[in-house]
């Protein structure tokens, strides 16, 4: 039996075509470019040795046999190379005009134009011009040298060929390899990203179909099918809470809408979230406090941003979740709206059991749950990421007091009164310390 060839991976196959079609292409460049230089040097060779032909035959004309001669031995190029001379009369044999003169081949035919003709074992380019007696004076130059030079030249060619393509192969392919791997990237987290919603989406609907076989395979009294129908109305509910996620980060995707930006307080929105958040903070016997902007100082102004406010009470409403999630029953989150030169940060912490260091780069990963303990789909830090994105902000990650996740995000300060009395102290602060002196969270921009 045959052994099949290993299929090469996904990943390089695509990089390997690529390659492989850059070298050919380069190849059929370089065969063409090597052909035209030869034959332009060809040329070029052949018509200085016709002007030197024709040199010759004219000092013969004016100067006589004996000057044609010495001419002969007298005349050489760079490359040593002699001009031989023949004369040819009606009726007699060629008679050579020098002392190595090669005879010339029987039935030889001159002609006023150059050509080239075999003399001996070397091809020699011959011109002819008629004498005064009526006969031809031939002059005639070996081509040896130039076909020496030629060979020369075309064996460094082929051996440089396949160097060149060699070269050409290997530099596509890293380049190939390099250019794709952020498409494979995306290829292979869009395939993790159908698996992990097909999953989410199963289960709901695994638990419906269950209920709803269970209701209708057998008689109950009123009060059971109550409890199946909370069940059911429990799981649609999150069904319908994962797909309208799915669709608004599709349609944030596809075409993000432009944000209509106006100067928001972050320390109302944070008081606005706590507030929305008390009763579910109660059902699971959880602590929710509003802290103050310790650091603003007396009388400083609220942090203001220009962002849609829609936009930020639901990456409020985002971070308030996740941290109510992972707080468990009888813990402690903590929203705060901090300010700090030409900064403003929404700060959430939860007494949770944290986010390890070595999930953080995953932490915006649609469907990505860095443990099981908080439940939820893993879509709303992925809405919250895009927000952030969007409104030119920064996450910083970092651990709370309480032990649990600290989830803080940064944007640009904006003046909400313009020509309040202290704003050429803020632009002097942040002249002395542009950085984020927010805590002490590592920064994290996905």
């Amino acid at each position: 039996m045959s052994r099949r060839l290993p299929r090469l991976p996904r990943q390089v196959a695509p990089a390997v075509r690529v390659a492989l079609a850059a070298t050919i292409l380069i190849g059929i460049v370089y065969a063409g470019c090597v052909a035209a230089l030869d034959m332009l040097l060809a040329n070029r060779f052949v018509a200085q040795v016709d002007v030197r032909l024709r040199d010759q035959l004219a000092d013969g004309g004016r100067h006589g046999q004996s000057d044609v001669t010495a001419g002969d031995e007298d005349d050489q190029d760079v490359d040593g190379v002699p001009v031989f001379l023949w004369l040819l009369r009606p009726g007699t044999a060629a008679v050579t005009l020098g002392v190595s003169a090669p005879p010339l081949p029987v039935g030889l035919r001159p002609s006023s134009r150059p050509w080239t003709a075999e003399i001996g074992p070397h091809a020699f380019r011959l011109e002819a011009a008629r004498n005064a007696s009526g006969g031809w004076l031939v002059a005639g130059q070996s081509l040896a040298e130039e076909t020496h030079f030629q060979r020369v030249l075309v064996d460094g060619e082929v051996l440089a060929a396949p160097v060149l393509l060699l070269a050409v192969f290997a530099g596509s392919l890293v380049i190939g390899l390099r250019a794709l791997a952020p498409v494979e990237q995306s290829r292979r987290r869009q395939l993790e990203f159908t698996a992990d919603a097909s999953h989410e989406l199963r289960t709901p609907l695994s638990v419906i179909s269950a209920e709803t076989a269970i209701a209708l395979g057998s008689s109950r009294d009123a009060a059971g099918y109550v409890s199946a129908l909370t069940r059911i109305q429990g799981e649609s509910q999150r069904l319908r809470t994962i797909v309208e996620d799915l669709l608004w980060l599709a349609r944030f995707d596809s075409h993000p809408p432009l944000p209509g930006d106006e100067p928001i307080d972050l320390g109302v929105i944070a008081e606005e979230c706590a507030g929305r958040f008390q009763a579910v903070a109660s059902a699971r016997s959880i602590e929710i406090a509003v802290a103050p902007d310790a650091g603003g100082g007396p009388g400083s102004d609220p942090g203001w941003i220009s962002a849609p406010p829609d936009w930020i009470d639901r990456l409020a409403g985002v971070l308030m979740d996740n941290a109510c999630r992972y707080a468990g029953p009888g813990g402690r989150v903590r929203i705060a709206a901090l300010a700090r030169g030409n900064w403003v940060s929404l700060v959430v912490e939860d007494s949770g059991p944290g986010i390890p260091p070595e999930d953080r780069a995953r932490l915006f990963d649609r469907f990505h749950r860095a443990t099981e303990h908080g439940g939820g789909a893993g879509l709303g830090l992925a809405i919250g990421d895009s927000i952030v994105r969007s409104t030119g902000g920064r996450w910083k990650i970092g651990e709370s007091p309480w032990g649990g996740a600290r989830i803080e995000v940064c944007w640009r300060r904006v003046q909400q009164r313009p020509d309040r009395a202290d704003a050429g102290a803020d632009a002097l602060e942040d002249l002395v310390d542009p950085g984020m002196r927010i805590g002490q969270a590592s920064e994290l921009d996905p």
